[in-house]
């Protein structure tokens, strides 16, 4: 696996938002056209994320076109994936997976709790890839208020017409999910990984997972 994680900058924010529109494609293929057709996040929110240094791009070199993005929030004193999306011509080679431990880097080195995403439960590349990377579902009772946003937010969208799941990896990485916050009695999410992405629902001042 080769090329370069770096911090977003400006010029990259026409890049990122092709990137999001073309890994949304795949949603097509499983008939969910409406998340297909989801606008990716305005300039001007990914803007946000260069002024706040929140989020990181992978490109295969230096000089070279940017293939993958994460942006993150904080909520509920986590660090909050709010998107990662891969295009199509650079997956299968575990871009993702460096975008999110770059993510649990960030957030160790600001003291936060763990990390957490919203997503599809039963999309293969979505919450079954997250299952191997170390999340695990969190139970409804135990959302914090910001996540209880993010879900309203969510169903308010209308994504809430695929069965949506919270999921939560403690930092340092692996260190074991903790039994007060995640429900280890759930089972691994079948299906096989082959994009990394979670398409988001709209929040004032954000993009979201």
């Amino acid at each position: 696996m080769t090329g370069l994680i770096r911090s977003l900058q400006t010029d990259d924010i026409g890049r990122v938002r092709e990137i999001e529109d073309a890994a949304g494609e795949a949603f097509r293929g499983l008939g969910m056209v409406s998340v297909a057709d989801d606008p990716a996040p305005a300039a001007d929110v990914l803007a946000g994320y260069v002024r706040t240094d929140r989020g990181w791009v992978w490109t295969p070199g230096p000089a070279e076109t940017v293939g993958a993005y994460l942006i993150a929030d904080i909520v509920d004193s986590c660090a909050h994936i709010a998107q990662v999306s891969v295009h199509p011509d650079c997956a299968h080679r575990r871009i993702g997976g460096r975008l999110i431990e770059t993510a649990a880097a960030w957030a160790l080195a600001h003291d936060l709790d763990a990390l957490t995403l919203t997503t599809f439960r039963d999309v293969p590349w979505n919450a079954p890839y997250y299952w191997r990377l170390g999340f695990r579902p969190v139970p409804e009772h135990r959302l914090g208020p910001g996540l209880r946003e993010i879900c309203d937010d969510e169903a308010r969208a209308g994504l809430d017409a695929w069965p949506r799941v919270v999921m939560r990896r403690e930092l340092p990485p692996f260190a074991g999910v903790s039994p007060d916050r995640s429900d280890r009695s759930v089972p691994a999410p079948a299906g096989r990984p082959f994009v990394h992405s979670a398409r988001p629902a709209p929040r004032p001042g954000t993009a979201t997972n």
